[in-house]
């Protein structure tokens, strides 16, 4: 299906960035990682400008062309007791600015029928307490999306996942409380998140832009009041 087709990935080394890459590269794509770890990839820190600049011509000087940019790289997640402004603005600069940066940087780079997918997360609408840092990085790149489509139309189908409960190390405890507070029956799995963003920059999406896709296992439809169904509110 994406045979031949370039995929860049940010922070594509672990969890769902890596997912993503096994399977667009299963798929026959050729997938360009930018990761802070270490290793056989472009290692770089998206926050920073002139990385990202670097990264961009890494890029096009190899291909000269690209089909799909997946912004994946998570901010930190700090909440307001804690985070201190540079806390704040480092997770905006990997959520948001770094996604923004990027679409304008390869923006005269881009194949005819191509995409871009923005990872957000089901934070997007509803939060814990101290996660603010990371929770307001999620919805301003929901918003990102939908608002980058229109700016894009006619050229760059641009749309976002919102994961939920996603087990990204693959080490959860295999209990019955994890799984049952989903309507699935389970908690998710890196794969699932690959396999909708690979839906989304295949043909059979042509007609989906500026949409969001909520992945969790109708975590956040479940109305949940204490006494009732067996939920317990304890302080």
């Amino acid at each position: 299906m994406f045979l031949g087709k370039v995929c860049v990935i940010t922070g594509g080394v672990n969890g769902i960035g890596k997912s993503i890459k096994e399977e667009f590269t299963k798929q026959g794509a050729k997938c360009y990682v930018i990761d802070a770890v270490d290793g056989d990839h472009f290692v770089g820190d998206i926050s920073d400008k002139e990385t990202i600049e670097k990264f961009v011509k890494h890029v096009v000087d190899k291909e000269g062309k690209i089909d799909f940019l997946i912004n994946n790289a998570p901010p930190i997640m700090k909440g307001i007791d804690e985070c201190s402004y540079e806390d704040f603005e480092l997770a905006l600069k990997v959520g948001v600015t770094a996604p923004f940066y990027l679409t304008k940087m390869f923006l005269p780079y881009f194949n005819d029928n191509a995409s871009i997918v923005n990872i957000s997360s089901s934070r997007d609408r509803m939060s814990q307490p101290q996660t603010e840092s990371y929770t307001a990085s999620k919805g301003a790149i929901s918003a990102l999306t939908h608002s980058l489509a229109m700016s894009l139309a006619h050229k760059i189908r641009v749309n976002s996942i919102s994961p939920g409960w996603i087990n990204t190390s693959n080490n959860l405890i295999d209990n019955e409380t994890d799984h049952i507070q989903h309507p699935v029956g389970r908690v998710g799995k890196p794969f699932d998140i690959a396999k909708t963003v690979l839906f989304l920059c295949s043909d059979d999406a042509s007609f989906i832009t500026g949409e969001n896709i909520c992945v969790d296992g109708g975590m956040t439809k479940q109305m949940i009041y204490h006494n009732d169904f067996n939920w317990i509110l304890k302080k």
